[in-house]
């Protein structure tokens, strides 16, 4: 069975091309997961088809409300929470996943570190029951909260506008800039 599923290099060809082309996201959360499953709930409202939502719970609970909210795949524990946290292209989670002894010291200063160590971009939702409050940031309820996050994430999946213009002028007065060097 396996022989005929394998390419001549002994991989998976059509899981290897959709792993490459969707980005990762990563739900982190922790006690009864109702942060991820509420910002997942979010987000399967309006599909993001090249997204891979992975949950990651710091434990059993908070990942199955996680994945029965709709995460594409499913992880538990401190080892989950640091090898996923190096493989994403986008965090979220509430604003503890980045402060070790947080949730009630279910989040370890590994995961901590992990997760601020990541080369990922961090989507986190403040929240006041880790005694850490971020200035500037305006009191509203969890669900307006979620919302904004939701909204953070898909803004990362848009393509970017203007982009190619920018490129082009800088460009263009590198090359006059050079022309203009050269010339003289």
């Amino acid at each position: 069975f396996w022989a005929i599923c394998l390419n001549e290099k002994g991989s998976f060809p059509e899981r290897q091309k959709e792993r490459q082309m969707k980005k990762v996201l990563v739900v982190i959360d922790g006690q009864g997961g109702g942060f991820g499953r509420a910002l997942i709930e979010k987000l399967r409202q309006q599909p993001l088809p090249e997204v891979e939502i992975r949950a990651v719970g710091t434990n059993a609970l908070a990942t199955s409300a996680m994945l029965k909210a709709g995460a594409d795949a499913a992880a538990t524990g401190e080892n989950a929470v640091i090898v996923n946290a190096g493989r994403a292209d986008i965090l979220a989670g509430p604003v503890g996943i980045v402060l070790a002894n947080s949730m009630m010291g279910e989040f370890s200063p590994a995961m901590a570190a992990a997760v601020g160590e990541s080369p990922a971009k961090r989507v986190l939702i403040p929240v006041s029951r880790c005694a850490t409050y971020v200035a500037g940031v305006a009191e509203k309820p969890l669900a307006q909260y979620l919302e904004d996050a939701a909204a953070l994430i898909r803004r990362q999946e848009e393509p970017r506008k203007g982009l190619f213009l920018q490129d082009f002028l800088v460009r263009k007065s590198l090359k006059k800039y050079f022309m203009n060097y050269f010339i003289t």
